[in-house]
């Protein structure tokens, strides 16, 4: 068998990335892994020149950024009390290339993400971070279901 010395969790904070953290915890616990926690802002649309009262555009990534980290210090406060072997990033970027780069760079055995088993117009029109990474990551993916 492989071993997997580091695995990358990617998380949205949603009741299914939660789902999916479990079984990432688990294995990394299972196999004594490095696990790293991915979260991916999704870069907003860039609004400068237009109007938007009472924020700049840098100002605005600026919040982004910092409510996206106090959700990782938070999610880690939850769910990673009695781990030591850990790690967090948070960037941004678009979705799947972010996971697949962030793993790439952490050398990484094994990705891990749920997927929320969107389907018909709703999955044509959003896609499917999950999917995307499955068909281009040269690294192997699990992915969980919440269905």
């Amino acid at each position: 068998m492989k071993e997997l010395k580091t695995i990358v969790f990617a998380t949205d904070f949603s009741d299914c990335s939660s789902e999916a953290f479990e079984y990432a915890q688990s294995i990394s616990r299972a196999v004594g892994s490095k696990l790293v926690l991915v979260h991916v802002i999704c870069e907003p649309v860039d609004l400068r020149g237009f109007y938007v009262p009472h924020i700049s555009f840098d100002v605005l990534e600026k919040e982004i950024e910092d409510g996206a980290n106090r959700m990782m210090d938070e999610f880690c406060r939850e769910h990673m009390t009695d781990a030591d072997t850990y790690e967090t990033r948070v960037v941004p970027g678009v979705a799947y290339t972010e996971i697949i780069a962030q793993a790439e760079d952490l050398n990484a055995d094994l990705i891990i993400l749920g997927t929320q088993g969107r389907s018909g117009l709703d999955h044509m029109l959003f896609g499917s971070t999950a999917e995307k990474v499955v068909r281009k990551s040269p690294i192997p993916v699990m992915t969980v279901s919440n269905r």
